[in-house]
């Protein structure tokens, strides 16, 4: 199995001036709703809307999974079953976690300069 954390590094498509000049903008993609201000304010900036369009995408996956979590957990608290309901509990747990550690991921990434795709979302493509 090829290792998760090995994702495509793209860092030498951008320039070191907009590396060096987005680098707040790109950190700002990966915390939550804040992916808007990057979007907004740094339109002309490949560095930048690079990180943004990694962090929409997990934007995305932690609302979608937020949601699916409710509706199951919901369900489950309904039906009265409670094994399944500690079982997803537990799930919930560890991909939240495994969210979280994406979100680190890719603001170290921004951080240091670099531009490598987040584990297992990075590969979609919302802003070009």
């Amino acid at each position: 199995m090829a290792n998760i954390l090995d994702m495509p590094d793209t860092t030498s498509y951008y320039s070191k001036s907009d590396i060096e000049g987005n680098k707040l903008m790109a950190v700002l993609s990966y915390i939550g709703i804040l992916v808007l201000v990057p979007i907004l304010a740094a339109k002309d900036s490949p560095f930048a809307k690079y990180h943004a369009s990694q962090g929409l995408n997990l934007l995305i996956v932690d609302v979608a999974w937020c949601i699916v979590s409710g509706i199951v957990s919901l369900i489950f608290g309904l039906i009265g079953v409670t094994f399944l309901s500690v079982l997803w509990t537990i799930v919930t747990w560890l991909v939240g976690i495994a969210l979280f550690l994406m979100m680190v991921i890719g603001i170290i990434n921004a951080a240091q300069g670099r531009a490598k795709e987040l584990p297992l979302i990075g590969g979609f493509r919302i802003l070009r």
